[in-house]
């Protein structure tokens, strides 16, 4: 079998087939022609070490009574009824999910308010955007002492509230154990709301103009134009956001140890306070797991609800 190679219009050249052969390089064979997996393979081993076999020790010591030290013995499902039969276990389990719905709420409806408001209309959007996202590279310990001194009875907050009249809203705020929850979301808020709107910036740097400025000729209002354009555009930054704030929200630890200690009286503890109280300050590392275990299985069951309820339905459809 020959090619042949039109040179012009006159004259041809036949190529054979030994001609077209390239030369093999002689010599060693690279290193990365023996295959790409095992190059990650260093990477795997420490990811299955570190994490999961953590893991799943943490969660098969959770059906034991380890107290770190010594011997153990089996309890089977011992203590997850403790669990569900103590009241303060079933407070803490409360006040993770109202810290973590509150948090993805919150954050999600401000985060995009923002978005919104600096995208494409102000000037100074991009220093706005940088005001905003600074909260976030803080480290959580120094906010939570920053919201402390503003919590304080003599603190800024208190002030405010005397100078413009409403001395009998003043109260101890960490020390109210009505209030003391809603001020550790506060927190939480204001150092996250700059991290989801960030999220959303990016989502709705996707959204094209011509698409707003045709249904606005069309007639739709500014609503309209929101719920049938902008919300379908962003599913994907909502899906994002809502994941990492639920994940984020189920494990608040620091701002918590920081401004109250998961006092008063137990007012504020989560999941994640005690299982470090039960672990590391009383010794119970067996109940302590347990209680990983279970915010664990939280976090999971929501995470994969929250990635059903925002999926790409589009997507879906045209894959089916």
């Amino acid at each position: 079998m020959t090619v042949t190679i039109e040179r012009d219009a006159t004259r041809t050249l036949t190529v054979p087939p030994e001609a077209r052969r390239t030369p093999r390089p002689r010599g060693r064979r690279p290193l990365i022609s023996y295959g790409h997996w095992w190059w990650a393979l260093p990477a795997i081993i420490l990811v299955i070490a570190v994490h999961y076999m953590a893991t799943l020790t943490g969660g098969f010591f959770a059906f034991t009574n380890w107290t770190g030290l010594g011997d153990w013995e089996f309890i089977g499902l011992d203590n997850f009824v403790r669990i569900f039969n103590d009241p303060l276990m079933v407070g803490a389990v409360v006040n993770t999910l109202f810290l973590a719905f509150g948090s993805v709420i919150l954050t999600n409806i401000l985060g995009l308010g923002f978005a919104l408001a600096i995208n494409r209309t102000l000037k100074t959007r991009y220093i706005l955007r940088t005001l905003l996202f600074l909260p976030v590279v803080l480290s959580p310990l120094a906010v939570a002492y920053i919201w402390k001194f503003i919590f304080q009875f003599n603190g800024p907050l208190n002030g405010f509230l005397g100078a413009i009249g409403l001395e009998s809203w003043q109260k101890v705020w960490l020390a109210d154990p009505t209030w003391s929850i809603w001020a550790i979301l506060l927190t939480v808020v204001w150092q996250q709301t700059g991290f989801v709107m960030v999220i959303y910036l990016a989502g709705l740097a996707s959204v094209p103009v011509e698409i707003e400025e045709a249904a606005a000729l069309d007639g739709a209002n500014i609503w309209q134009r929101f719920w049938n354009v902008t919300v379908p555009a962003i599913r994907p930054s909502i899906a994002i956001a809502t994941t990492l704030g639920i994940i984020q929200g189920l494990r608040i630890f620091d701002q918590i140890f920081a401004l109250t200690g998961g006092g008063p009286a137990g007012a504020t503890e989560t999941l994640a306070t005690q299982v470090y109280k039960q672990a590391f300050s009383l010794g119970q590392f067996g109940f302590g797991s347990a209680l990983a275990l279970v915010l664990t299985l939280i976090i999971l069951v929501f995470a994969i609800l929250q990635q059903y309820a925002t999926r790409d339905r589009d997507a879906v459809g045209r894959a089916a």
